[in-house]
């Protein structure tokens, strides 16, 4: 069931004064509504959606544009329904080269009962995985306009994706991320910063705040870390469902190469799992 205005509403403004807030906050990744049940129950602010475990669910690759728009919202959709927290969703490159059709994602984003949502400037082609400096703005400045035009403060953040990508230029990120806050957008991320002296000189460089990825394969930083560092808001990404797919991986593993099932020791016990899906805090 959509929210209704109020709720959203809400919600929407929670998120925003989140990146206000004198400490910075970890916004965990669900990937499907029980998750963001379990998420929720635990006491977590906010929570925003995660390709890569969306992609995985549906037995397809991340970043190669195999999920589509309507997959992408439909998932963000029952995230926000499962939980009464704001909820923010990686909308990927928007779905589109063309800045109206990224205006048109953000829009749709709100329709699902979305509060805020990221655009990335990756195109999802090996050949040029990153948009050219001046078509990626033109696509910020149309996510903006359009977060701007909805009925709620509608947080955006804006991606650069050098280091993902396997560009490691610092300095051409920084210029990113400087013309997407001159754009409008709310909070910047830059993936994949390769160490707390990069962390450091994005945040120093810009004047909203930054999201920096957590629990990803490279460095491990503490939230303490991040946070002398100037960083505001802390997301883990697919770190979430690549720990649950580990877990599924030994599990079969055990079971194929041994014939056993000691594995389910250390599963969740079923009246516990049963109740971690049931609703918590107030819904629309």
């Amino acid at each position: 069931m959509p929210l209704n205005a109020a709720d959203q509403h809400r919600r929407a403004v929670a998120f925003r004064d989140l990146h206000a807030a004198p400490d910075p906050f970890v916004i965990p990744n669900p990937w499907d509504a029980g998750t963001a049940r379990i998420l929720t129950s635990l006491g977590f602010a906010a929570l925003a959606t995660t390709s890569a475990g969306l992609a995985f669910t549906l037995g397809r690759r991340d970043g190669a544009n195999l999920v589509s728009r309507a997959e992408t919202l439909a998932n963000a959709a029952a995230v926000a329904e499962a939980t009464h927290l704001p909820v923010s969703a990686d909308l990927e490159n928007g779905f589109a080269a063309d800045p109206d059709q990224v205006g048109e994602t953000i829009r749709l984003a709100a329709d699902a009962g979305l509060v805020g949502g990221s655009i990335e400037d990756a195109t999802g082609r090996p050949e040029s995985p990153v948009f050219p400096f001046d078509v990626a703005m033109e696509r910020v400045v149309a996510a903006v306009e359009a977060a701007k035009a909805l009925p709620f403060p509608f947080v955006l953040t804006a991606r650069a994706e050098n280091f993902l990508y396997g560009i490691p230029d610092l300095d051409d990120t920084i210029r990113r991320l400087q013309a997407y806050e001159a754009a409008g957008a709310d909070v910047l991320y830059a993936p994949g910063l390769p160490d707390l002296a990069a962390v450091r000189a994005v945040c120093a460089a810009v004047g909203r705040p930054v999201n920096v990825l957590a629990g990803g394969t490279g460095p491990t930083w503490t939230a303490a870390e991040l946070a002398a560092c100037g960083v505001r808001r802390i997301s883990i990404g697919s770190a979430l469902p690549r720990a649950a797919l580990a877990t599924v991986l030994a599990a079969v593993t055990e079971i194929k190469e041994q014939g056993s099932f000691g594995f389910a020791r250390d599963a969740l016990p079923y009246k516990q799992a049963n109740a971690l899906m049931e609703a918590h805090g107030e819904h629309a």
